[in-house]
């Protein structure tokens, strides 16, 4: 009963993922391209912190009654980075030393970011009006701007649903990367235990 109850979990587990890497592998090398998209942003935001003149942008600049970043949001989106910066850090390091506890906080954020893009593609779905209200409180000097009016909206929403769409996909694989990554790192300690117990009653 046992077996059948796990068969269908199992059909969802893999030790390979892309260019038939080990998923431990794998999500290494997404821990690191994270850590280094993020130390990147920290990089840009202590810079607009220290010198606000060159990354300040005005509502005259923006065209509307509000200014874009101000040192609020600036120190919020800094320390978001941090936070990002050290969950990384932890699978990355979680990973490499075979720790299943130090992916677990990368993976919620993963969970999280996947839940976030689905609510953005059924707001989509279910409100296709609110792309046009967008489009409409962009700048005017946002490029593109008025070829991306100009599109019929209903193709307009069917390219930016499959768009999400992909978007999605990509995150649920890198998401079965990591589960798997764990799940192979929490069984291989398991049966380093269980091998440990079973030698150490053997030679008692």
């Amino acid at each position: 009963a046992a077996e059948m109850l796990s068969s269908p979990w199992a059909r969802f587990y893999s030790n390979s993922c892309c260019l038939c890497c080990h998923v431990r592998t794998g999500t290494i090398i997404l821990g690191v391209w994270y850590l280094i998209i993020n130390s990147v942003v920290l990089l840009i935001l202590l810079s607009a912190l220290t010198d606000p003149d060159q990354y300040h942008l005005t509502s005259a600049e923006l065209g509307g009654d509000f200014e874009f970043m101000d040192d609020a949001n600036m120190c919020i989106a800094t320390a978001i980075s941090l936070l990002m910066i050290l969950i990384c850090a932890m699978a990355t390091y979680g990973a490499y030393k075979q720790h299943a506890a130090w992916i677990i906080p990368f993976f919620c954020y993963q969970i999280f970011d996947f839940a976030l893009n689905t609510l953005v593609a059924i707001s989509v779905l279910v409100y296709p009006s609110t792309i046009q209200d967008y489009l409409h409180q962009l700048p005017s000097n946002f490029p593109y701007k008025e070829e991306i009016m100009s599109v019929n909206p209903t193709c307009l929403v069917v390219i930016i649903l499959l768009f999400i769409s992909i978007i999605l996909a990509f995150k649920g694989y890198l998401i079965s990367c990591v589960w798997n990554c764990y799940r192979y790192i929490n069984g291989r300690n398991n049966s380093d235990v269980l091998v440990y117990i079973t030698t150490n009653d053997t030679a008692v």
